[in-house]
């Protein structure tokens, strides 16, 4: 393993707890966000911060993007001081965003012409899981990328899946996981309301859930927080928004019809234009948001 620094751009909530696992088990790390005061939390693990992604790419042979959309990606990418105004040939970029398959392969493609090499890798798991290393990442790359940095990848997700050497397949495994999540999530709502309209304990009716047939990972994590009274945002409703929305787009690219998918979709989108957008997603329990 090499000791080379790595380094993020974006250390919110997925990229920051790369930051400080990277940083706990000894690894060079170097950080840039818009934000001071999420570059000083891995600053104070250890991590060096930089003013432009282009000066951090100067000091790194693998730089992670974890912003949110297509348009920060290609900004922090191709901007004026972007990435590859620094990073030097045979360097690696790892595109951790959620973004429609075309935007990953477009940057792959522009990225191979200067040189460089690419990790098309979405993640899933939540800051948790990102911090203690056992998130998932589906991994799209070339053999010889995937040889170099897997040892690595290893070291950030317990759950790490070679999808294949397309770039964009990463991605696409990410919004048909997601879609399925969101109609989790969507479904654990409705059904946890039918049992409080029904006149049952949640908490009880949930327990049964957790061992039976009705259970998903998402449905519970998420219920649980809302049992608890805990609405801090983790995951924030315009993400599920997004990429159910990524998703439904994905699949009208190739003629299908996913009923159940686009009412999802849609309960995600209406509670953001409810008012929800930044609340957790947890939130879709509340403002029925899933009517």
């Amino acid at each position: 393993m090499s000791a080379e620094t790595v380094g993020i751009v974006g250390v919110g909530n997925m990229g920051g707890a790369m930051a400080l696992r990277l940083r706990e088990l000894g690894h060079a790390v170097a950080v840039r966000d818009l934000r001071p005061e999420a570059e000083a939390v891995c600053v104070a693990a250890g991590a060096s911060a930089h003013p432009t992604p282009a000066s951090l790419a100067r000091h790194c042979a693998l730089v992670i993007v974890c912003v949110v959309d297509a348009a920060q990606t290609r900004e922090v990418l191709f901007g004026a001081e972007g990435v590859v105004q620094g990073l030097a040939p045979g360097g690696t970029v790892m595109l951790c965003p959620t973004i429609a398959p075309e935007d990953v392969a477009e940057a792959a493609s522009a990225l191979a012409a200067r040189g460089l090499h690419w990790l098309d890798a979405p993640m899933s798991g939540g800051p948790a899981r990102a911090r203690d290393g056992t998130m998932s990442l589906m991994v799209a790359t070339e053999d010889a990328t995937w040889a170099r940095w897997q040892p690595l990848l290893a070291q950030l997700a317990a759950r790490l899946f070679r999808v294949g050497t397309r770039p964009g397949d990463g991605a696409r495994t990410k919004l048909v996981n997601n879609l399925l999540a969101a109609i989790n999530l969507a479904g654990a709502a409705e059904a946890l309301r039918l049992a409080d309209a029904l006149g049952l304990d949640a908490a009880r009716t949930l327990d049964v859930i957790e061992q039976s047939s009705g259970q998903s990972w998402i449905g519970s994590d998420r219920a649980r927080r809302v049992l608890a009274g805990d609405a801090a945002p983790r995951a924030h409703m315009t993400l599920l928004a997004k990429d159910s929305a990524l998703a439904m787009a994905a699949a009208a690219t190739t003629g299908l019809t996913l009923p159940v998918a686009g009412r999802a979709a849609e309960a995600f989108a209406r509670a953001c234009r409810g008012g929800l957008a930044d609340a957790d997603d947890s939130a879709l329990w509340r403002g029925r948001a899933v009517d």
